[in-house]
């Protein structure tokens, strides 16, 4: 009965979310729009074809070209191309293989046991890419047809290139797919994050409930940031993507933004995330039994604790800007909190300074980790606001 009733949860949870992406997708642009977008295209790119190969050209082999054309309808224009030339290949190769085998043997069999591990070992060619599969799947759909003539082999290679040159029209002409959205969401989830890992360290470290499995917490959440980095790589590098053969006449048409947040951004983040994982290490150290070196004192930390906090609104800030055109600041009170909570770190930075002076007299290991930790704040204060603003050592 208890499985029953995870099992009833788990389709509850997954129709909500399902629900949840639908109404994303009809209320604003987004990931889920864009989906809907692209799999609209992908069937309309395979009737099209359809109808050309079967009802137009009335081809026996106009299963290929929907076939081919529905794979083709890809993320981005520019690889829409490269695979359409990756897949072309491997069909032919497929093709070109199995029939060859099945004029050799006379027999579908031995045709099959003579070209299928050829065209395996084939598919992991680096230069077919991910379509490399599709030479084995050509060869057993050609064998399985059992006309190995050349009129077939060449109906087939024709609609393969018509689905190709299909797909490719439809996703370069119709509504081209441009994913520089992401990068700007991704920036800000990752700024998001950052100031939320922050104030959970402050939290910490200010209530003193803090211990050696905190900080292995604290470092899962380090590694979470990472993945969440790469994440805004990735969404880079498909935004640039996007753009390659397509960017000019996108721009022209008004569908490419002109502010997505410059590629430095990435690697300030990358920067500041990299504090946030050195300053979690440092603290990870101090309550390590098997090591020398020991937390600050409660007066110390109680201070790095509110240092800390700030920089997690100061990196919130940033989240919610990014999502701004522009990057914009949200109004003169938003630049009146900047100031005051400039004000306040100031005055922070100053009074961890002076508690570095008292911990060098309590031995090298407790003066290491609070000036690690407060070196660490200061780059990531440093990379938060404007280098004028930034604390001078």
């Amino acid at each position: 009965m208890i499985h029953v009733t995870e099992a009833k949860d788990r389709v509850r949870n997954e129709m909500r979310t399902v629900a949840e992406a639908a109404r994303r997708a009809a209320r604003e642009p987004g990931r889920e729009r864009d989906l809907v977008v692209q799999s609209l295209k992908a069937a309309a790119a395979a009737l099209l074809a359809w109808t050309v190969a079967d009802e137009w050209l009335g081809d026996p082999m106009a299963l290929m070209a929907p076939w081919v054309a529905v794979v083709l309808v890809q993320a981005t224009v520019y690889s829409s191309l490269r695979q359409a030339a990756q897949q072309f290949a491997a069909i032919c190769v497929g093709t070109l293989l199995a029939s060859a085998a099945q004029v050799l043997t006379g027999n579908t069999l031995a045709a099959l046991a003579l070209s299928v591990p050829v065209l395996m070992l084939l598919a992991n060619w680096p230069r077919f890419g991910d379509q490399g599969i599709y030479a084995t799947t050509t060869a057993l759909f050609t064998l399985a047809s059992d006309t190995v003539t050349s009129s077939a082999i060449s109906h087939r290679l024709a609609q393969a290139a018509l689905g190709a040159v299909i797909g490719v029209a439809v996703n370069a002409l119709v509504l081209p797919p441009v994913h520089l959205r992401n990068v700007r969401e991704n920036l800000a989830a990752l700024a998001q994050e950052t100031g939320d890992v922050l104030t959970d360290i402050a939290e910490n470290l200010r209530q003193g409930d803090w211990d050696a499995s905190t900080a292995a917490h604290w470092s899962r959440a380090s590694a979470r940031l990472a993945r969440r980095l790469d994440d805004l790589r990735a969404a880079r590098r498909w935004s640039q993507e996007s753009l390659r053969l397509t960017g000019h006449w996108l721009r022209a048409f008004h569908r490419v933004p002109l502010d997505v947040p410059a590629a430095d951004e990435d690697e300030r983040w990358g920067r500041i995330t990299g504090h946030v994982a050195a300053l979690i290490r440092a603290l990870a150290v101090s309550v390590d039994g098997g090591r020398t070196a020991g937390p600050p004192d409660g007066a110390a930390l109680h201070r790095y604790a509110r240092l800390l906090a700030l920089l997690g609104e100061a990196c919130h800030r940033e989240g919610r800007r990014s999502l701004e055109p522009d990057g914009r600041r949200d109004g003169s009170d938003a630049y009146a909190t900047d100031r005051r909570a400039e004000a306040t770190m100031r005055e922070l930075h100053e009074a961890l300074q002076t508690s570095l002076r008292d911990h060098a007299g309590l031995g090298a290991p407790r003066a290491a980790v609070l000036g690690t930790l407060l070196l660490q704040a200061e780059n990531i204060w440093a990379e938060t606001e404007r280098p004028s603003r930034a604390p001078r050592s």
